[in-house]
This record gives structure tokens, C-alpha cells and sequence, in this order.
């Protein structure tokens, strides 16, 4: 029998574009254990159901800027920031 891990839950703080289209500050989401940066991104998308967010935003685990690849923890706390422009 095969054993399948469940999934765990991260708590991710949504910032400007984001919380509109996901329609407020702050949602949880499911990922696989040793889930990446990329993977919570990926499901943030899914759940913006076609609505339109940056591709390419800045993340932060636990208010330290992160990379794609760094691996997530369920205890972590994953602000997505879209990018800023200026004038």
C-alpha cells in the first residue's frame, strides 16, 4: 500500500492586486509537504479563477524576501507583493 502525504496549510497575505482578485487580505492555501514558493504561487493563480494578477510578483516567507525555489513550511507565513511602478 502506497502511503500519501496530506497536504498542508499556508497562510498567505495578499497585497493590492492580489487581494482584489482573490477578494481580501489574507487566504489559506493547500500544498503538498516540501511544496516551493513557485508551487503556492501556482495554486494563488488557480484560485484567481482567470482574473487578472501579475505573473510575476514578489514573495516574502516570513517578511524576508524568498526565491521560487525556497521550501515552504505549514507554520510559514507567504506575503505575495505584486511589483511596483513608479514615475
Amino acid at each position: 500500500m502506497r502511503h500519501v502525504d496530506a497536504e498542508m496549510n499556508v497562510r498567505v497575505l495578499l497585497f493590492a492586486s492580489y487581494a482584489d482578485a482573490l477578494g481580501g487580505p489574507e487566504i489559506q492555501v493547500d500544498v503538498p509537504p516540501g511544496a516551493r514558493v513557485r508551487d503556492v504561487l501556482e495554486r494563488v493563480q488557480t484560485l484567481a479563477a482567470g482574473k487578472r494578477i501579475p505573473d510575476t510578483p514578489l514573495v516574502a516567507v516570513n517578511q524576508r524576501y524568498a526565491h521560487a525555489d525556497h521550501v515552504v513550511a505549514p507554520t510559514d507565513e507567504i506575503a505575495i507583493i505584486p511589483p511596483v511602478a513608479g514615475g
